[in-house]
């Protein structure tokens, strides 16, 4: 799902702020759409005990804006999911979403594109992408360190190293600051961490969002239809009546916790039925953007962000569509 917020965007899984700084580069190999960035380590994380949950420092990747762009910014937390138990924690720490030290360079496309035609509206921003190597969506701070298995769960230190960076080289000037904290409003009625999830804390964010995300999310209808061959169900048709009913019944639920369209300025929408995960890399360029009512999730989002037009969009059809363009793969 993306969530933005004019002050501070966020593109929840899982999230971005789109902010507005001036920050020195880090290496960058460019092609037409696609090119490659490699990780800056926030070295100075590590005396302040924001690791990642190897120990290894935490890293985040740059590319600066240009042209009228250079003063506008998209910065991204990473998403990848959290580690469930100790062993499945300690598989993470040995990857790139446990440890800087596996981190290779990565692509940046879609909404991360310096291509003009491809991503008109964002092409010559600042970007940033903050790695993922917690287990715990930037929200850990556990002291202790069982010596038995070196895991360290400090999401929540890794996030406000890598910020307190980006605030020593230029962050601090930014248009729209925010603050990062989950709202009173929201932990004054539930558990704070329900307030983590979209669906509880959409409520007591005063800023205006915008939603984008498929119905039929593919991780969400792996973990509904688990044990299923969900793909080959979607993809050929083959969906018993059962599993078509549950699939309507995920969808349902997820509409139900959507914000009402009474006011699409605060809360901009745009949630489509392709069987996918997130649209904002992969599915960003025009010949290949997911379309609803004739408009495509780019177009829509940037009328929104840019006060264009204000639209709620939501596909009526009540069954996914399989993710078949050719060359994009089923995490895009």
């Amino acid at each position: 799902m993306m969530m933005v917020t004019r002050s501070l965007q966020l593109f929840v899984s899982l999230v971005c702020s789109l902010t507005f700084i001036t920050i020195e580069c880090a290496k960058v190999t460019q092609s037409p759409n696609i090119y490659n960035v490699t990780k800056t380590i926030v070295h100075s994380a590590v005396s302040k005990g924001a690791v990642c949950l190897d120990g290894s420092p935490p890293a985040y990747y740059f590319v600066p804006g240009f042209g009228e762009g250079v003063g506008n910014w998209i910065v991204q937390l990473s998403g990848g999911a959290w580690c469930k138990n100790v062993t499945d924690c300690q598989d993470r720490s040995n990857t790139d979403k446990g440890s800087s030290k596996h981190m290779g360079p990565i692509p940046f496309q879609g909404i991360h594109s310096k291509n003009q035609t491809a991503n008109p509206d964002f092409y010559n921003w600042n970007k940033v992408i903050i790695a993922y190597c917690d287990g715990g969506s930037f929200t850990g701070d556990v002291e202790y360190v069982d010596p038995a298995t070196n895991l360290h769960f400090r999401g929540a230190r890794i996030f406000t190293a890598v910020m307190d960076e980006l605030l020593a080289k230029g962050l601090k000037n930014a248009k729209n600051e925010s603050a990062k904290t989950l709202p009173k409003s929201c932990t004054s009625k539930m558990k704070p961490e329900l307030c983590l999830f979209a669906e509880n804390i959409q409520q007591d964010i005063k800023t205006p969002i915008f939603i984008l995300m498929s119905a039929f999310d593919n991780v969400e209808t792996q973990y509904t239809l688990e044990g299923s061959n969900i793909y080959e169900c979607i993809d050929h048709g083959t969906c018993t009546t059962s599993q078509n009913n549950t699939l309507k019944e995920m969808r349902s639920d997820f509409l139900n916790a959507l914000p009402k369209g009474t006011n699409p300025k605060h809360r901009g929408v745009f949630i489509d039925v392709v069987h996918h995960h997130t649209s904002i890399i992969r599915r960003w360029t025009p010949e290949i953007a997911i379309v609803v009512h004739n408009v495509s999730a780019p177009k829509t989002f940037a009328d929104w962000y840019f006060d264009r037009n204000y639209t709620y969009l939501i596909d009526e059809r009540d069954l996914p569509l399989p993710n078949l363009i050719p060359n994009v793969t089923y995490s895009s």
